[in-house]
């Protein structure tokens, strides 16, 4: 029976793949969204990062009555199928043929 060691090839390949795990793990959860009743509610935040827009374009979606959203306390939050949904609203196509 060998003696197994942090210098062991067997146990750097382990040690590897713990790591690769881990950084897996702390990237699932870094974009972990808690489902309540089935739906997904983001912050804004993840609503400026998902539109790429600023927090105040944002803020004016909200004046502008563009984006629904939930506000409890001072938090303010939007449900992810309320943001498809405009977005799905706001779809424009381009049915303009060139000859």
């Amino acid at each position: 029976m060998d003696l197994l060691t942090n210098e062991t090839e067997e146990i750097i390949a382990h040690q590897e793949m713990i790591m690769q795990l881990r950084n897996r793990i702390e990237e699932i959860l870094k974009n972990y969204r808690p489902v309540m009743n089935g739906e997904i509610y983001l912050s804004g935040e993840d609503v400026c990062r998902l539109l790429h827009i600023s927090k105040r374009t944002l803020q004016q979606y909200r004046d502008d009555n563009i984006l629904p959203y939930i506000q409890i306390g001072g938090k303010i939050i939007y449900k992810e199928t309320d943001i498809l949904t405009v977005l799905e609203q706001n779809y424009i196509t381009n049915d303009r043929h060139c000859f």
